[in-house]
């Protein structure tokens, strides 16, 4: 096995690699709009550093958000058409699964909130409980200001960077602050040896399915639209 781990939805463009028995190698490259210019870069690195061509990898996975639209949207278009060359499974995980994940195999144990920056002045937000065999989610990805996430919640430690942007809000920050390539694919290892999936499911497109099926969580409508059609006449 050798799993390949891609992640677009937060400030780190981050590849991992995973033999299915530890990490062998992570690129991270923290830059919040130039996604695209990073992650081709930081995918040749790993595959370098783990002495690994394209053709060895037998597995992709890639955080399908929350995320803003632009540079989720790159991770998810890469993993597709990296896959979809090789004939090879694509699937995707929650991205705040990772950073919980990631806490989770720090050693912290309890209610976590993970709270990522949605800009509009907003966070992606989840809840999660952290036993002693791993980190469950125990509520769906919203997306609000940090100010209007219950007092409960806000009053729990904070992982992401919604507590660097929203300290009053969000007073309780810890690490992680972005997701991690390693945990990701580490998540993803633990997802697939799994008879089912846990909180957080792994969603699947199988070879040959093409680009369809694997759902980015945005949350909200992007920026961009269609302009309405016009009201004036063209023969005018």
């Amino acid at each position: 096995m050798l799993l390949l781990a891609i992640d677009t939805s937060t400030t780190a463009i981050t590849v991992g690699l995973h033999d299915g028995s530890s990490v062998v190698a992570e690129a991270s490259t923290l830059d919040a709009r130039a996604h695209a210019e990073h992650l081709a870069p930081n995918m040749r690195d790993v595959l370098a550093t783990a002495g690994a061509e394209p053709g060895d990898v037998t597995d992709v996975v890639v955080g399908i958000g929350p995320g803003p639209f632009t540079g989720l949207r790159v991770g998810i278009v890469t993993g597709r058409t990296f896959a979809f060359a090789l004939g090879l499974p694509v699937r995707g995980l929650t991205s705040l699964d990772a950073i919980a994940h990631e806490a989770w195999l720090d050693g912290r144990r309890g209610e976590l909130v993970v709270a990522t920056d949605a800009r509009r002045k907003e966070v992606y937000a989840a809840a999660y409980v952290l036993g002693d065999e791993r980190a469950d989610r125990v509520s769906e990805p919203t997306v609000s200001r940090a100010a209007d996430l219950p007092a409960e919640t806000r009053a729990l430690p904070t992982a992401g960077r919604g507590p660097i942007l929203y300290a009053e809000a969000l007073p309780h920050a810890v690490a992680p602050l972005d997701v991690s390539g390693g945990a990701l694919a580490d998540l993803a290892v633990r997802r697939l040896r799994e008879s089912a999936p846990g909180p957080g499911e792994l969603q699947w497109v199988d070879p040959g399915h093409g680009f369809d099926g694997l759902e980015p969580l945005y949350l909200r409508r992007p920026d961009a639209a269609p302009a309405p059609p016009s009201t004036k006449s063209t023969l005018g």
